[in-house]
């Protein structure tokens, strides 16, 4: 058996016993069998305690498993942990930094080769392994342990993180609850009660729980059966008589696995351990599909995956019952594995208090609907299942990105006193939101909104908005199952025109791509960020182009306030060959126009700054285009090449970094010597401290969400241009992202506006 082969069977074997001890257990004995040492044993971190605990051995001294603590600073054990790599020691007695443990019994032993377990820069723990003999274990021993080690790390993250949550469930006090991190996505409190929308029926995602009511889980389980016994019957009524046999024996498979003197017996069998039926039929299938799979016929092995899917089929039954499917009454926390506009559409907005998802980052397409919501959300929350948040109270920070798991009531009334002072500072900011934008030595700033579907309500709700800095064409089209056709358009353009006819309008072309696909239009590749995405494909496939473009002209008839923007433009090329459809898009429509003798005017023409190849040719596309528009996301993301949906490097994803400054300062400067219109439509506008940077570095018109839009227009108001010029100086000498984001918020704090950055008045 090859060593990849060695290692996918522990992992598997180790992902399946429920118990962390006992896995553990499992893999040290197995790791000292496969790799022929004399004792194998893990280490596991306890932060409080600032020691690693002996957790499992197999080779030292079995009682000294739970009781033998080595501190943090202490023996080779530590060490390893400081040095957060492998330490691999012929005789480890002589280290200069060997202690000598009696408890253990290790003296026999002098090789010694320790990995640290570690998962997103968290030492969790040390794997050893120790020899008799005098020796340095090979390359490859070393390879295979730290290889495990790897994948060991996230399933003792999960565990430590699930053992948590029980915890503190089961052992509730006034002062102690449960804290978990992920990224923070959009500012703002939430109190209320988790809801998982649709609780996963995926036998691999169950949390193992005990349940000592074993009468009651054995008749869950029989009803489950009873129910599944019922639907599989139905299906195979169903069958079409012409089909093969070996698809009609899969549905005789399940009913002998439903019989109860087959998989029942079995699950019974567990339950009447302790674990209730959901975590009970997991052991048990588990163990039956990997009895499938070990075996050498390629049908047989092939029945492993009907025997999860039978498993599915009693797991919903087990697990969906009235309470789960009823949507609870008051304020939600909604958790996910992903957010999307429909999923947000279920949930009545006056209640919806926050979200949670398991995948997502800050600037994610998801994170930036939830700003423009206004509801706080915290994304990237890998190191959970959303199951476990399931009907527990919740209290969410939007500012550090932390969500507090059943907090105490004393707890909760700290909460909900912080979310008042945060109603009362935005009660205050509503009251001034239609003074104009001036700061306090008379410099003034255009507003203007990102703008969906609701881009007529919003101008409308808000007298301070000079107009649309950005219309997302795309959303019309990811709501439908076909591609709008051209009159579709037409009456949503010519709408939000003709409502505002003396304000400027500016709808970009179709965006889609990256993180905003279209069902009936899938794109599927590597890398989707650096692939067929805005101006690439529209210019790829010109009737989609060409559609939008007359939609739009046609809107504009009789107006002046049409502005067409291109986005992920990276090249002239591109620029003159959309210029070129639009002009014959133009043309079309003035032909038709004139047969009515209406006016049509050719609407201006800008580029999205967002690759960075379009800010080194400014000078050559501003003969082509009358005004830019920045998009600081896709930017930011390109110049630090960060997928900005992918929570594991989202920390990287710095607004703040001295590069991205540096570059949004450089456009600003040749948009003015080039003497064309610059907008900032990303979400660094709509932040209070990228605001004040923006102004400082000579920008005048700043887009956001409508929601934010309250918020900057009372920072700007707040404060005065020379003192923000002051903070870009200051700012732009700094190196370090987190120390520029500490001098930000330090200089919000002095101006009485850290409310908006963080919680509390």
């Amino acid at each position: 058996m090859n060593m990849l082969t060695t290692l996918q069977r522990i992992v598997q074997e180790v992902n399946r016993i429920p118990e962390l001890d006992r896995a553990l257990q499992y893999l040290v004995s197995t790791i000292k069998a496969t790799l022929q040492v004399d004792s194998c044993s893990i280490y596991l971190a306890n932060y409080d305690a600032q020691h690693h605990v002996l957790t499992a051995t197999d080779g030292l001294s079995p009682d000294a498993v739970g009781t033998v603590c080595i501190g943090f600073s202490e023996g080779l054990i530590g060490l390893v942990g400081q040095r957060e790599e492998p330490l691999n020691i012929q005789d480890a007695h002589h280290h200069p930094r060997f202690k000598h443990y009696p408890e253990v019994k290790e003296e026999k032993y002098n090789a010694f080769l320790g990995v640290p377990i570690i998962h997103q820069r968290r030492v969790l723990g040390i794997l050893t392994m120790q020899q008799r003999d005098q020796r340095r274990f090979s390359a490859d021993e070393e390879a295979f342990l730290v290889t495990l080690a790897t994948q060991l790390a996230l399933e003792i993250a999960h565990a430590n993180m699930f053992g948590e949550l029980m915890f503190s469930e089961a052992h509730a006090t006034p002062t102690v609850a449960q804290v978990i991190n992920g990224v923070p996505a959009s500012t703002g409190l939430g109190l209320g009660r988790g809801y998982v929308p649709v609780l996963s029926a995926d036998i691999e995602k169950v949390i193992h729980r005990k349940a000592h009511n074993v009468s009651e889980q054995i008749v869950l389980y029989r009803q489950a059966v009873d129910a599944t016994r019922k639907e599989v019957a139905q299906l195979s009524s169903n069958l079409d008589e012409s089909l093969p046999e070996d698809v009609k024996a899969i549905f005789v498979l399940y009913d002998q696995l439903l019989d109860a003197n087959s998989l029942g017996r079995e699950v019974e069998a567990q339950i009447k351990q302790d674990w209730d039926a959901a975590t009970a039929l997991k052991l048990v299938i588990q163990d039956y599909a990997a009895r499938f799979k070990a075996m050498d016929d390629p049908y047989m092995q092939e029945r492993a995956v009907d025997i999860v899917d039978l498993s599915n089929r009693i797991l919903k039954h087990i697990m969906f019952d009235d309470s789960h499917t009823a949507l609870p009454k008051g304020d939600l926390i909604v958790v996910a594995e992903e957010l999307s506009p429909t999923l947000l559409a279920e949930f009545p907005q006056e209640h919806l208090k926050g979200i949670i998802t398991i995948r997502g980052s800050q600037n994610s397409h998801a994170a930036i609907l939830a700003r423009a919501m206004g509801i706080p959300a915290v994304m990237g929350v890998s190191s959970i299942l959303p199951n476990l948040l399931h009907n527990k109270t919740l209290f969410i920070d939007g500012y550090a990105g932390s969500i507090t798991v059943s907090p105490s009531k004393a707890q909760e009334n700290e909460c909900a006193i912080l979310i008042a002072e945060e109603d009362a500072l935005y009660e205050r900011i509503d009251a001034q939101k239609d003074l104009p934008t001036v700061t306090k030595d008379s410099h003034p700033m255009d507003l203007f909104v990102n703008a969906g579907l609701a881009a007529e309500q919003e101008l409308k709700d808000n007298q301070n908005i000079m107009g649309v800095g950005l219309f997302r064409t795309e959303i019309p089209f990811m709501m439908r199952e076909r591609f709008p056709s051209e009159d579709e358009q037409y009456a949503i353009y010519r709408g939000i025109l003709q409502a505002h006819p003396e304000k400027p309008i500016t709808m970009r072309t179709l965006d889609v791509g990256g993180d905003k696909p279209l069902p009936y239009f899938p794109i599927v590749e590597e890398n989707p960020f650096l692939g067929w995405r805005g101006i690439r494909m529209t210019l790829d496939q010109p009737e989609i182009f060409l559609v939008q473009a007359r939609a739009m002209i046609r809107a504009s008839e009789e107006l002046t306030n049409l502005q067409i923007l291109l986005p992920m433009v990276s090249s002239l090329n591109e620029v003159r060959e959309a210029k070129r459809l639009l002009q014959q898009a133009f043309y079309e429509v003035k032909e038709e126009s004139n047969k009515n003798r209406t006016t049509l005017m050719m609407p201006k023409l800008g580029v999205m700054l967002e690759v960075p190849a379009a800010v080194h040719i400014m000078s050559q596309l501003a003969k082509d285009v009358d005004f830019f528009s920045v998009g600081t996301n896709d930017l930011t993301q390109y110049l630090l090449a960060v997928d900005r949906n992918n929570p594991r490097v989202s920390a990287l994803y710095q607004s703040y970094h001295p590069a991205v400054l540096q570059v949004m300062q450089h456009i600003a400067e040749q948009a003015e010597l080039l003497n064309k219109p610059v907008t900032v439509c990303g979400e660094l506008a709509g932040d209070p401290a990228g605001a004040l940077l923006l102004m400082a570095m000579g920008y005048t018109k700043l887009s956001m969400s409508a929601y934010n839009v309250r918020k900057i227009n009372w920072v700007l108001r707040s404060v005065r241009l020379y003192s923000a010029q002051h903070l870009l100086s200051e700012v732009l000498n700094l190196s370090d992202p987190q120390v520029i984001k500490s001098h930000l918020d330090a200089y919000l704090e002095s101006h009485q506006l850290g409310g908006l950055v963080r919680a509390g008045s």
